[in-house]
C-alpha cells in the first residue's frame, strides 16, 4: 500500500509524530510550510494563530508536490489552534483535491483539543476516515514513550 504522511508543524510537535509514522510505514513524507514564516514571540504566535483561525483565512503555502492519485492511504497531521485544525492544513485540503481516499488523521495539542477532532474529520467529506488519534505535547514525551504510542496506533490500525 502506497502511503503519504502530510503534516504542518509550527513548533516541531507534529513533525516528531509524522516523521515517526512515515518511518514505521516506509511512507512518503510531505511537510507543509507557510509563506509567512515570521519569527514571533510565544505570545505573539498564540495571538496570530488564534486570529488566523477566527478569521477563517487560508494561509498561503510554499510550493509542495503531492498527487493524491499516487497514494492508497493518506495520513494527515495538524496542530490544534483555538480548538481547530491549524489553518495551513485547511489550505492544503482546499488545494489538494483529496476524494475517495482512505485517510487517517492525527492532531497534536497541549491538552486543549476541544472540538478539533470533529472539525478535522469534517474537512474530508467524500473520503473514508479510517483512523483518528491525538498526541498531547509530543515533544515533552519524545523518545521511547512517544515511539511506543505511535507504534501502538500504527500496529493496532485495521486500516493498514
Amino acid at each position: 500500500m502506497k502511503t503519504a504522511v502530510i503534516y504542518y508543524s509550527l513548533d516541531g510537535n507534529c513533525a516528531l509524530v509524522a516523521n515517526e509514522i512515515a518511518s514505521m510505514l516506509n511512507a512518503d513524507s510531505i511537510r507543509l510550510q507557510i509563506k509567512d514564516e515570521k519569527k514571533r514571540s510565544r505570545f505573539g504566535t498564540l495571538l496570530w494563530g488564534c486570529g488566523m483561525v477566527l478569521s477563517g483565512r487560508n494561509l498561503p503555502l510554499k510550493p509542495y508536490t503531492f498527487d493524491p492519485a499516487a497514494y492508497d492511504l493518506i495520513i494527515i497531521g495538524a496542530p490544534v489552534w483555538a480548538h481547530s485544525p491549524a489553518p495551513p492544513i485547511k489550505t492544503f485540503i482546499s488545494e489538494a483535491g483529496i476524494t475517495g481516499k482512505k485517510v487517517a488523521l492525527f492532531l497534536c495539542h497541549a491538552g486543549g483539543e476541544g472540538d478539533a477532532p470533529r472539525k478535522f474529520k469534517g474537512l474530508f467529506a467524500g473520503n473514508d476516515i479510517v483512523a483518528q488519534t491525538d498526541f498531547i505535547s509530543p515533544a515533552k514525551y519524545s523518545g521511547e514513550e512517544l515511539t511506543q504510542r505511535i507504534a501502538d496506533w500504527v500496529k493496532d490500525a485495521s486500516w493498514l
